[in-house]
């Protein structure tokens, strides 16, 4: 059995409790948001380096997001329960299922929507922005899809700006990585120089640089050093290196 480096407690973090999020029920939908988002604007959470939104949202049977447009932004959509269906103006249309992400890069343009599928089940999703690393990008799309063997890793890399590792690939200087630690299990992640690391947790609980963290919660730093995700329950989330 490896054993756990030292925990990081002498890194500075910022932690983002979930019930200080914004919140907006529209009845299909009903959103947490991380960063400012649409009627929800606090000046001290505008963001962090390129990452601009995460929205958890859970969207009722049969509603969803009309078409509509986007440019340049980073948008991808990791499907927590339930389905989602995704046509754009490239001619993509993909339903996906739970653990799945899809990734648009809007570039220059692009219109979408998406929809829950179901008439019966709601379904729950985070749509997550990324600043690209310029403007006037041509438009594109990709994706990720776990493997089986995923099923027992802690650490993911699930998008990246080669698409290295099977991985979608993003306009931007960014790793995101699907963590899942198992109760009393940890994963570490070292957090290089000039980068910065946000973690969001999905579900679970996880204690990490001196703090337990809930469902919905996030911590971010950008002190170099080893940071060490440990779970006190069953746990998953997703982590962002990010060097813009």
């Amino acid at each position: 059995m490896l054993s756990k480096p030292h925990n990081s407690t002498a890194m500075k973090i910022l932690l983002r409790r979930s019930q200080e999020r914004g919140h907006a029920n529209h009845g299909w939908l009903d959103s947490y948001h991380t960063f400012s988002f649409a009627d929800y604007y606090d000046p001290a959470h505008m963001g962090f380096r390129s990452l601009r939104v995460i929205n958890q949202d859970v969207i009722a049977p049969g509603a969803g997001f009309p078409t509509h447009p986007h440019r340049d932004m980073e948008i991808f959509s990791y499907v927590l329960y339930g389905a989602l269906a995704h046509k754009d103006s490239m001619g993509h249309g993909r339903t996906l299922k739970p653990g799945q992400i899809q990734l648009m890069s809007a570039g220059r343009g692009v219109t979408h929507s998406e929809f829950n599928p179901s008439h019966e089940e709601p379904a729950s999703l985070l749509q997550i922005w990324i600043r690209p690393r310029q403007l006037g990008l041509t438009p594109s799309y990709t994706e990720w899809h776990p493997k089986p063997e995923h099923d027992h890793t802690a650490k993911v890399l699930v998008i990246s700006s080669d698409g290295r590792e099977g991985s979608a690939t993003i306009q931007q200087d960014a790793d995101v990585y699907r963590i899942r630690i198992h109760k009393d299990q940890f994963t570490s992640h070292e957090v290089r120089s000039g980068r910065g690391v946000w973690f969001q947790l999905i579900r679970g609980q996880v204690k990490t640089a001196g703090q337990e963290l809930n469902s919905g919660d996030a911590i971010s730093t950008e002190d170099t050093g080893t940071l060490i995700l440990e779970a006190s329950e069953d746990a998953e989330g997703l982590l962002f290196d990010l060097g813009a």
